[in-house]
């Protein structure tokens, strides 16, 4: 996986210095893209490999993660990036998932004055709640922490806790549920359920990635809305779904979901997955110099047309802009958010001639 499909070698080394926010596809394809240019680009990423999600959440068989290495190894060695890895860069105090692998942090706005540009690229990295009575029980998890758990284990960084299930339920109908389920299935679970409100021709994940799960042996339930969590002792011991059926299109334009009295009905548990979504991670916490205004209600950061902080050196690309995404979608506004920082250090570069 080459982020520097640009250029073979660096060309002749900018005085330009750009801070990259965040390691994933978005950082990493935008620091490919302005190495090729010439520019000098240190990384901070808050967990201990670089990659992002690809690193720690997504499986192996979609993305090895000898790729990734082998892509940012190119930057390190043959491009002189460095990379400043455990580190989480942050203005105000915030928690998000994976934040127990963080070993030391950086002020964002030490680094908005220490370069000439930031590009923030930190993705989605705290979790949708089910939001339904039980959803706090001790194996209730969202799909992410699921996710980074196994790869924890796997990558020697701890970890571990996501073993020794037999009975999974995972609620949602994405790919972040795909996965959760299908690597249940591969540690050893001996029943899983994939539950989803609407029908297999809705789910984000598609017809496909569900057809090939139940070929596998998952149970796929459609049409069904979790209620609550059955507890005892703290611990779920199943989930209490609603029948639904299919009304007028929502805001989304997909069939709204519309629950059906009397039809609730139980699925035993030891493990629960919610799967119902990530939410944007700005390393904006605070009013942060006034930057807290360019923050949506949604934790998107508001960007303009060039994906700039309107009147700042800051520039975002990836998740944090857009919400849950596709690689392909983050890779793309990753070099897109490049091209912008191009655009504004060479015009000052111009201007200081």
């Amino acid at each position: 996986m080459r982020f520097t499909f640009m250029c073979r070698e660096r060309p002749g080394a900018s005085h330009y210095r750009v801070a990259v926010v965040g390691a994933g596809p978005a950082g990493l394809s935008a620091t490919g893209y302005l190495v090729c240019r010439g520019y000098e680009v240190d990384i901070y990423e808050k967990l201990p490999i670089p990659g992002g999600m690809m690193s720690f959440a997504i499986p192996r068989y979609r993305i090895p993660l000898d790729s990734i290495m082998e892509g940012v190894e190119e930057l390190r060695d043959r491009f002189g990036v460095k990379l400043y890895t455990s580190t989480k860069v942050v203005c105000g105090e915030r928690h998000d998932e994976g934040d127990e692998l963080v070993g030391s942090s950086a002020d964002l706005l030490k680094l908005v004055e220490g370069y000439n540009a930031v590009l923030i690229a930190t993705g989605t990295w705290r979790s949708r709640r089910l939001g339904i009575p039980g959803d706090d029980a001790k194996n209730v998890v969202s799909a992410l922490e699921f996710l980074l758990d196994l790869h924890r284990e796997e990558l020697g960084l701890g970890g571990g806790h996501a073993r020794g299930f037999k009975k999974v339920v995972v609620i949602g109908g994405g790919l972040s549920a795909i996965d959760a389920a299908e690597e249940s299935l591969l540690k050893g679970a001996s029943e899983v359920y994939l539950v989803y409100r609407r029908t297999i021709r809705e789910a984000p994940a598609g017809e496909y990635e569900v057809r090939r799960l139940i070929r596998l042996g998952v149970n796929w339930v459609e049409l069904a809305a979790p209620q609550s969590v059955v507890v005892e002792n703290g611990a779920a011991r199943g989930v209490v779904f609603q029948r639904m059926k299919l009304g007028e299109p929502d805001e989304s334009g997909r069939p709204r979901p519309v629950p059906i009295p009397g039809s609730e009905f139980m699925v035993e548990a030891d493990l629960v997955v919610a799967a119902v979504g990530e939410i944007p991670t700005p390393p904006i916490a605070s009013d942060c110099g006034g930057l807290g205004k360019y923050v949506g209600k949604d934790g998107r950061i508001l960007v303009d047309k060039g994906l700039r902080v309107p009147g700042t050196n800051i520039f975002a690309a990836g998740d944090v802009v857009t919400g849950p995404s596709k690689i392909g979608r983050a890779v793309r506004q990753g070099l897109l958010a490049a091209k912008e920082v191009d655009k504004l250090l060479s015009l000052r570069a111009l201007v200081a001639r």
